[in-house]
């Protein structure tokens, strides 16, 4: 097929979903009560179907009561089961694929299920409204007459008991459509390498010359990536090496803290950022606006939706509401049941709701990322928010950074302790410090009350991180790449412990 043929036709069917789209956006609750009956119907002579009687479920209340909301630690013994490759556990059609995520919480691996309805109806569609939504918004964007370049996760897939296992991100190539070659780069071959850095090379001296439009990835890494082409090329930024590129689509990680930078690599006033979603276990949300920070929660993915009110959240023990209850503005716990047969998994991401006509969401933090040792309730969106506003008042730039609290003891109050490499270093770290804590507490009503006369918090601890730390970290525990990435907060302090001792050294 002609490339430019191919890409006309694309763009046209690309066009035509968003009719589809618009179908979610007015009837919300309908189609997501019709996802719910059709799950229950698909797996209801699964193993999970039969012992949570699936059968008999005729609605969103029975469902609440007969099946619980479960962490991956509760059904691990099943996806184990299913790994050594017997069938129908929790999901009527073969599951062969797994997602191998260690998260930053647990050392521990984990293996997510991924269906093949899920790849299908789930990740690859959801890559194709990511485009879908973009040339709607942007009727003159020529992102098809070039390439897009896709950072993915640093693992091959490997193959064990007749099932296979890998970053998502390996997965979904190994799986995409045949007209993603033609789009894409770098070659299939060079994006599933799994050494880290040799890959990196390889991407590089594979796109350089090529037409790149698009840039696909997380933020932290690509970021990576970009400066290492200049360093390759030469050149002043990226415009010198794509003079087409049009778009970042980025997720994984805030982006607020790395936009500066990026605004300095791609020095172009319409240039576009679209953020979106996703995780091992599914694909959730796409940013459906131009120079907008609020995600369009994607409704018929074949994921079901509940949410836990945040300080009503007891892990497990938790009550969750459906999507028609919810309420603007308050934090949420999300849950999802999914056609990879997830049943009322709690995924661990918070979020909250910015408009329910449609339904836009943002990403508060994480379940068990905060800190909360002192009552002071401090989540990555308080402490990102924060340094946006410390670095834009003392002219800095950050890369990385990681949270923990001082402990009190008869001697002395809390705290928190900060290790932060900056791109670009703070004017004046004292004002850095002084601007930080006064942001927080201006955010954070909990926060402020504790920091009053220093009575249970003292002023933040920060440290300046050398260059590199936090990528020397990852490396030592070969998490380079793809969906890795630095924990932000933490209520002990292990994380920092270690990237303490390296800043020592």
């Amino acid at each position: 097929m002609q490339i430019p043929l191919f890409n006309t036709v694309l763009s046209w069917i690309l066009k035509k979903r968003k009719y589809q789209v618009d179908m979610f956006l007015h009837h919300p609750i309908e189609v997501q009560n019709e996802i719910l009956y059709e799950l229950l119907s698909e797996a209801k002579d699964s193993h999970i179907g039969l012992k949570y009687n699936f059968k008999n479920i005729r609605s969103y209340k029975s469902f609440a009561k007969n099946v619980p909301i479960q962490q991956y630690e509760s059904i691990e013994p099943l996806i184990e089961r299913n790994r050594m490759g017997e069938q129908n556990v929790f999901w009527s059609s073969k599951i062969q694929w797994f997602a191998k995520s260690s998260g930053t919480t647990n050392a521990k691996s984990k293996f997510i299920p991924v269906s093949d309805e899920a790849l299908n109806d789930c990740h690859i569609k959801a890559g194709k409204d990511m485009l879908c939504l973009f040339i709607n918004n942007n009727e003159d964007t020529e992102i098809f007459k070039g390439k897009g370049l896709r950072l993915g996760g640093s693992s091959a897939v490997y193959e064990d008991n007749d099932t296979y296992f890998g970053d998502l991100s390996a997965i979904i190539i190994e799986n995409m459509p045949f007209w993603a070659d033609f789009s894409s780069a770098p070659s299939q071959k060079t994006a599933l390498m799994s050494e880290w850095e040799t890959k990196m090379e390889a991407i590089i001296n594979e796109t350089i010359k090529e037409d790149i439009t698009s840039l696909v990835g997380v933020p932290s890494w690509m970021l990576v990536l970009l400066n290492r082409v200049l360093e390759v090329t030469g050149k002043n930024n990226i415009l010198e090496v794509w003079p087409n590129l049009e778009v970042y689509f980025h997720g994984g990680v805030n982006f607020k803290p790395y936009r500066e930078q990026y605004e300095r690599l791609i020095p172009k006033k319409d240039f576009r950022y679209y953020e979106t979603y996703n995780a091992s276990e599914g694909f959730f949300a796409i940013q459906d606006q131009n120079d907008s920070d609020e995600l369009l929660l994607m409704l018929d993915y074949g994921i079901y939706y509940e949410f836990i009110p945040m300080n009503k959240f007891k892990g497990e023990n938790s009550v969750a509401i459906p999507l028609k209850e919810v309420e603007l503005g308050k934090s949420y716990a999300l849950v999802i049941t999914t056609n990879s047969g997830l049943w009322r998994y709690l995924i661990g991401d918070t979020i909250k709701f910015t408009n329910l006509q449609p339904h836009r969401i943002k990403i508060t933090g994480r379940t068990k990322h905060f800190i909360n040792v002192f009552g002071e309730e401090l989540v990555i969106e308080n402490t990102e928010d924060a340094l946006e506003t410390a670095c834009r008042k003392t002219n800095a730039s950050i890369t990385d950074y990681t949270v923990a609290p001082i402990f009190m003891n008869e001697e002395h109050s809390g705290g928190h302790e900060w290790l932060i490499e900056f791109k670009k270093d703070p004017e004046c770290m004292e004002d850095f410090t002084m601007y930080l804590d006064e942001a927080l507490k201006s955010i954070n009503s909990d926060y402020e009350a504790k920091r009053y006369m220093n009575m249970t918090i003292n002023m933040p601890r920060v440290h300046k991180a050398e260059k590199g730390l936090f990528y020397n970290w990852l490396k030592t525990k070969n998490k380079l790449g793809g969906q890795h990435k630095v924990p932000r907060l933490s209520n002990q302090r292990v994380y920092l412990e270690e990237l303490l001792v390296m800043y020592q050294s």
